[in-house]
């Protein structure tokens, strides 16, 4: 399953080239894993002007990753991204065309209506091949991930790559509906009306509560969110970052739980009151946004927590 990867490609072209090919995702939009993998990083790189280019700035806030994390991390993003994370949290989904084996790595297809998840019964892809999930992909980067050695490179796993699946993955599993019905395919298949637009209750989670948010609350700006999660994660939710680190029986990472959590927030939120047709405007928005913002920023710190457990 091991590709090689295009470390001379710039970032931009990455970006239009997932933006050109808008096949039905799993995975929260740009912004989403942009803002999972800011949270985790803790540094304020770039806002996106316009939505999808990217402006360095300088500024840095005190971060979640360990110093051995953070050396890391910088040692094996490729030398275009600045030692900026966020910037590349999206490269998983570009890559869906090229290595066409990555696609069911990113979401977990569960039973219509059971609102429960188990790794031996969901972690599949479509021809039962086990492990293939979004699930069972976190545990293998994160494996790859526990053979690196700063003194001395590994010639098994590319650890660039498997740093990059890794983030990217960690974000997907939050997104509620990455972890949805089987016969919707995580709500890809429900047409509904977001406002006056026609699209998809997927993509609904994936883009539009995110983008919403950030023009009616932020000045269309991704850095205003980052900064509202960051604050709500070290004042009102301070006391509940803890419980979210911690991984059970001393794992490095615990997919199950995030997994768990997800088609629970899919079945009270998501897929509740929503019909084929339906439109989706204020009361969907403002009572969901809760969620958004609570996934997005339990992401970025369980990201962080990771990174951390790995590079120890």
């Amino acid at each position: 399953m091991q590709q090689s990867i295009m470390s001379t490609l710039p970032l931009l072209l990455l970006l239009l080239f997932s933006s050109l090919f808008p096949a039905p995702s799993h995975a929260w939009g740009v912004h989403g894993h942009l803002i999972v993998c800011q949270i985790a990083q803790a540094r304020t790189f770039f806002r996106l002007l316009p939505r999808s280019a990217p402006r360095l700035l300088s500024s840095d806030r005190l971060g979640r990753l360990s110093d051995a994390a953070a050396a890391a991390v910088r040692g094996l993003l490729p030398s275009y991204a600045g030692g900026n994370l966020s910037s590349l949290c999206s490269w998983a989904d570009g890559v869906k065309l090229r290595y066409p084996w990555s696609a069911p790595l990113h979401y977990i297809d569960t039973p219509d209506h059971l609102c429960s998840y188990t790794y031996d019964r969901d972690c599949k892809d479509e021809d039962s091949f086990r492990g293939r999930c979004v699930a069972g992909s976190i545990n293998n980067y994160t494996s790859q991930l526990l053979t690196y050695d700063a003194t001395s490179p590994s010639t098994q796993y590319n650890l660039t790559q498997a740093l990059l699946f890794l983030a990217h993955f960690v974000g997907d599993i939050h997104q509620p509906l990455h972890v949805g019905f089987t016969s919707d395919k995580g709500g890809n298949t429900i047409d509904v009306h977001w406002y006056t637009r026609k699209t998809v209750l997927h993509h609904v989670w994936d883009d539009n509560i995110i983008e919403t948010a950030e023009n009616d609350y932020y000045g269309e700006g991704v850095a205003e969110f980052v900064d509202a999660l960051m604050q709500n994660i070290t004042g009102e939710w301070s006391q509940r970052v803890p419980g979210w680190e911690e991984c059970s029986k001393n794992q490095t990472t615990c997919p199950d739980t995030y997994a768990s959590e997800s088609i629970a927030a899919a079945c009270d939120w998501a897929y509740k009151d929503v019909t084929e047709d339906s439109v989706l405007e204020d009361a969907y928005f403002g009572s969901r946004l809760p969620v958004v913002n609570l996934r997005l920023a339990q992401g970025g710190v369980r990201l962080a927590a990771t990174l951390n457990r790995i590079f120890s």
